[in-house]
């Protein structure tokens, strides 16, 4: 069997959520590590010469799971195996770490568009073949998104949106990010004290 961890929290949301602020922010106040999956992910597409949503769209083609998946798949489930005191951003997470604190970011992708392209240099921008205009940036969002969601579905049949996977969902249109972690700091000491029981 396997042995239930009670230190590792999985954060996933939609772009621009705050996923990796609010993950760093977490693992910081509690002395964890902090892994990102979209880190590793951005990694592999700028070493195919691709942007994230052209790397996503050859995932969702592949036949069977694409490698990229399978690296971070592995990844993650490598973690969930082998670690502990650990905040993870992914939107997988929660799926290969079902023993994990699960937490959702929602956030509407107008909003979303304007808070990336607001903490991103024009080197950046430009770089990524990303719209500097925020209603563009967030059509490139929702296929993004779209793209994920067909893919997941398709080769795990899971919805990463769906929030009845999740231990808490917070919009992070109505919370900063001290508001977020903080909230997420109150209902993980919750959840670890209702799991000891």
């Amino acid at each position: 069997m396997a042995i239930r961890k009670k230190q590792i929290i999985t954060i996933a949301g939609r772009p621009g959520s705050g996923k990796s602020t609010t993950a760093k922010g977490v693992a910081a106040a509690l002395g964890y590590q902090h892994f990102s999956s979209g880190d590793l992910f951005r990694e592999a597409s700028k070493q195919q010469g691709l942007d994230v949503l052209q790397l996503n769209l050859a995932a969702e083609k592949a036949e069977g799971i694409s490698t990229v998946d399978t690296l971070v798949d592995q990844r993650l489930r490598d973690i969930g195996n082998n670690e502990d005191t650990i905040v993870i951003d992914s939107r997988t997470a929660w799926h290969w770490i079902p023993q994990s604190f699960k937490v959702y970011l929602d956030l509407d992708l107008t909003t979303a568009a304007q808070r990336i392209l607001a903490a991103m240099t024009p080197e950046r921008i430009a770089a990524e073949h990303i719209p500097d205009d925020p209603d563009e940036y967030g059509k490139v969002l929702q296929n993004r998104l779209d793209s994920e969601t067909r893919r997941y579905k398709k080769i795990y049949n899971i919805d990463p949106s769906k929030i009845t996977n999740y231990d808490l969902v917070i919009d992070t249109k109505t919370t900063n990010l001290e508001q977020t972690v903080q909230m997420v700091l109150e209902k993980y000491k919750e959840w670890q004290e209702d799991q000891t029981n």
